[in-house]
């Protein structure tokens, strides 16, 4: 199949489809999110979901932690997180802003130190603060295509190291101890390293799609003072706000996102309000760059089991 009869399969006659925002982002009214779902809905929510990038679903109360995983199963593998615990029992992510690593207030596409990233996120969620709290998308494959022709053919032969061991208090204004020491003792309890290609190639749509974020470490060939420049003019034209979506949660809502073409950030704006959000990721594979190169592991520890039956693990930072 070629990437034009891929990008042409978005064929979404059964979905009430209203889009959020211009370039990114759109609403699915009137279902339910289930693995009762027929083969034809959930086939249409993937070919929404490549065309749309993030798709918003309210009201979906009926959910248990264990109807969210057996929904998320119809999308794929559901895929352990390489160093964090998750809930007993579960292979969910717990994002709880009472703990040290429930905040994820930084722009990133999830779990990009491992080779064979995810390809989607499902979020859910359970506890919402009054005000504050939203979550923001940015479109990485239209930041690609808005790139001036010379910077495309550049950065089409860079690659990147991206690393769970990345400089946690960077990016942040102010940064709590107890996060700090959740950062260092938990997330990085174990250091896993893979590099990717800088821009690599959507492989249902065909799209090119810049792949950065808060957990590149180096650019390849390049010294830190030199790689920070780039990786900064790059980022910066990911995170314009003509190329995001912003989405104010309201209790049992769930968020669905292709995180091969996206970046987020959550808004740490909602002081000590309780904010509990938990989440399934699908797995993904190693990323195809332009010239067909792949991403490949850098660093992982030998004893590395990345999802076995028996442990209760999943995925941190977003």
């Amino acid at each position: 199949m070629t990437s034009t009869q891929r990008i042409a399969r978005h064929d979404t006659d059964l979905l009430e489809i209203y889009p959020v925002a211009g370039n990114i982002g759109a609403e699915i009214r009137n279902i339910s999110l289930s693995a009762d779902l027929d083969d034809n809905h959930i086939q249409q929510i993937e070919n929404a979901l490549v065309k749309y990038k993030v798709l918003f679903f309210r009201k979906q109360h009926h959910l248990t932690d264990e109807a969210h995983q057996a929904f998320g199963a119809r999308l794929g593998k559901i895929v352990a997180h390489p160093t964090v615990p998750s809930p007993a029992g579960t292979k969910l992510f717990e994002l709880d802003a009472s703990k040290g690593g429930g905040r994820a207030d930084s722009w990133h596409t999830d779990v990009t130190f491992v080779d064979a990233f995810p390809k989607i996120s499902i979020l859910r969620g359970v506890t919402i603060p009054e005000y504050g709290g939203d979550t923001v998308w940015a479109n990485t494959a239209l930041a690609y295509e808005l790139l001036p022709e010379s910077l495309k053919q550049f950065v089409g032969t860079l690659r990147a190291i991206h690393s769970n061991n990345y400089d946690y208090g960077a990016e942040r204004i102010v940064t709590e101890e107890h996060r700090l020491n959740h950062h260092k003792n938990v997330f990085v309890s174990s250091v896993w390293e893979a590099e990717h290609p800088v821009v690599h190639v959507h492989p249902v749509t065909g799209e090119r799609a810049l792949l950065l974020g808060h957990f590149v470490k180096k650019l390849v060939g390049f010294n830190s003072r030199e790689s920070a420049q780039l990786f900064e003019l790059l980022q910066n034209r990911i995170t314009r706000l003509e190329n995001t979506v912003r989405w104010q949660w309201q209790q049992d809502d769930v968020v669905i996102w292709d995180n091969r073409s996206t970046q987020h950030y959550a808004v740490n704006d909602y002081g000590n309000q309780p904010r509990l959000v938990r989440r399934v990721t699908i797995e993904g594979e190693p990323a195809v760059a332009i010239d067909g190169s792949r991403s490949r592991t850098v660093t992982r520890p030998q004893d590395a089991v990345n999802d076995t039956p028996d442990r209760e693990v999943n995925y941190a930072a977003s």
